[in-house]
């Protein structure tokens, strides 16, 4: 046989399913199972009440389970599996991820402490460090690049339809039953879709959309990684989407207090969860409005959806946190974080354009470490830490929210802007 000619022919078969309706079923199911990891993810801190009441345990283990168990070891590991996503089969990493996080919150179901729960939620978080460095690097092979955006919006919006079916399914599941019947739940689905994955996903060349140009493949980990933080576009990059990240995490983790402590509205806090599937809409809106900009105008102009997010729901932000009414309250805070958060396919698009094709699944890896350890890392921490230590009063939260709020709104957009005055010269080419 030609190995030549064979190359040639399954490239010019890979080419015909860019864009193609199977690669449109592909981000679909694809999507899915980012639904299936946010639920498996967020969980936890659903669940946590049943659970800190059954095993007794006190605030701090609760905490270290829903947060440090996960986010530490997921945050850790992106970057290697990034590595090894750029090397090895995309879609055997995607699926082995997607098994064991699935099959460990199954198991977790049947928890007699909290060391079998953290030792579960450890394995949680190796395995869904797997998934989007992987499914990145993929999806920029299975459509044009000029798609990007709107393709990578639509996969990040199972990020918020997850977290919304984990407040309001898996929350219903243990008002009706338990934690643990809850936790089975949510995790069996997984193995089917496990199943369904490993017989639909195709591994295709990398840099297909390319036109099969031949890329670099023996560069060695840290040159890799040097070679993306070079470039002085990924660096604001990086910079402008943690402090957005930052946003994100700090609101998710503190709504609840503002409508608890502030209003008195705990009833209201499950119901939160109708507004992060509503962010998974914005997400969309703001990918297609990203592609609709670099058509009309130039690629930079994508970093102006990482603006809107930054400024537009501060407004919102302002009046929700100092409302007198629950209501009013939970509307504009609901809607500002709508906003907020919609930039998150946007970002990971963007940096696509940025680095090789076999660089891809890495600097996606190394993305989700920055904004891991800065969005959840440090914005909670210091939030409360705010709330606790400056900001005293009835609206001490909101104050200190709100002052969190409007710093990483600023400076995000300020490093967008120097971000889309060095893109053209930090752009790979297409």
């Amino acid at each position: 046989m030609n190995t030549g000619n064979y190359m040639s022919s399954e490239k010019s078969k890979a080419r015909k399913l860019v864009s193609s309706p199977y690669a449109w079923g592909v981000l679909g199911l694809l999507t899915l199972i980012y639904i299936s990891s946010f639920v498996d993810r967020q969980i936890i801190a659903v669940l946590a009440p049943q659970i800190q009441q059954e095993l007794s345990l006190s605030n701090f283990q609760v905490g270290l389970l829903y947060g440090t168990a996960f986010s530490l070891i997921y945050a850790v590991c992106g970057i290697p599996m990034g590595r090894m996503a750029d090397i090895y089969s995309r879609r055997v990493m995607i699926v082995g991820g997607l098994l064991v996080w699935s099959l460990m919150t199954l198991v977790s179901g049947y928890a007699v402490s909290l060391t079998f729960l953290i030792v579960a939620r450890f394995f949680v978080g190796i395995s869904e460090s797997a998934l989007s460095p992987a499914v990145y690097s993929l999806l920029s092979d299975y459509f044009h690049s000029s798609q990007r955006g709107t393709v990578f919006s639509i996969y990040a919006a199972g990020i918020f339809v997850g977290i919304g079916v984990a407040f309001l399914g898996g929350g219903t599941v243990a008002q009706a039953y338990d934690w643990r019947m809850a936790l089975r739940v949510v995790g069996a689905p997984g193995l089917l879709l496990a199943a369904i994955a490993w017989l639909v996903i195709r591994e295709l060349p990398r840099g297909i959309t390319q036109g099969g140009r031949r890329y670099n493949t023996v560069m060695s980990f840290r040159e890799v990684i040097r070679y993306i933080l070079h470039k002085k576009t990924v660096r604001y990059h990086f910079l402008g989407f943690s402090f957005l990240a930052f946003t994100g995490y700090t609101i998710l983790g503190f709504i609840g207090i503002v409508l608890t402590d502030i209003h008195g509205a705990s009833s209201m806090v499950p119901q939160y969860g109708w507004f992060m599937m509503a962010t998974g809409l914005s997400v969309v809106a703001s990918g297609k409005m990203a592609d609709w900009m670099a058509r009309r105008w130039d690629a930079s102009r994508r970093f102006v959806m990482g603006i809107v997010a930054g400024l537009a729901g501060l407004p919102l932000y302002y009046f929700g946190l100092f409302a007198e009414s629950a209501t009013t309250a939970f509307m504009l805070i609901g809607l500002a974080n709508v906003i907020s958060s919609s930039y998150n396919g946007v970002a990971a698009a963007i940096l696509q354009y940025l680095v090789k094709p076999d660089m891809r699944a890495q600097a996606g890896g190394l993305y989700l470490f920055v904004i891991s350890v800065v969005g959840f890392g440090v914005g909670p921490p210091l939030a409360g830490w705010l709330m606790d230590a400056v900001f005293t009063g009835p609206y001490g939260p909101a104050k200190a929210l709100m002052l969190v709020f409007s710093c990483c709104g600023i400076l995000a957009s300020l490093c967008f802007l120097k971000a889309m005055r060095t893109y053209s010269q930090d752009k790979e080419q297409d």
